[in-house]
């Protein structure tokens, strides 16, 4: 009896619905494959663009590197020259400016305006001496002479 109670067609089932898991996997997979090998050349193009644009950019920094060596080269003509120029130079300014030189007589303060008369030294000296007074001395129930102001 137990055997009758058991199915025989889903075992069937069980391996062709397998085999089409299986066969749809494969699809997937090969479709995966095809987008994978896009997705590869995409890349590969990019990745030779950029080279190409690095080799074009080196190309460019090696042509403002010899630019840069000429300029600095001239640069450095240049301010040799000018140092020769200012040395022939140098006498012939130092002769204008001695030849149109500006003299001043020293200044004088104007003292004529009210505000501005010239005022006396001031007189510094200390509170004690301006009011002719001398320090603040305890003398009571000293006997010691030297706390005794001089008469």
């Amino acid at each position: 009896m137990s055997f009758s109670l058991i199915s025989r067609s889903k075992p069937k089932h069980r391996a062709t619905d397998a085999v089409a898991n299986l066969r749809d996997e494969n699809r997937r997979l090969l479709a995966q494959l095809v987008g994978a090998h896009d997705h590869i050349a995409v890349q590969e193009r990019q990745l030779a663009d950029a080279r190409a644009k690095q080799a074009e950019a080196e190309q460019v920094v090696v042509c403002l590197d010899a630019d840069l060596d000429e300029r600095t080269g001239e640069l450095e003509q240049a301010q040799a020259e000018i140092r020769w120029l200012h040395a022939r130079l140098a006498p012939y300014l130092a002769a204008d400016a001695n030849a149109n030189a500006i003299t001043v007589p020293p200044a004088e303060r104007d003292t004529t305006a009210v505000e501005d008369q010239a005022t006396a030294p001031i007189k510094v000296t200390t509170l004690w001496a301006a009011h002719g007074i001398g320090p603040v001395v305890r003398t009571e129930g000293s006997t010691d002479p030297a706390h005794l102001p001089a008469a």
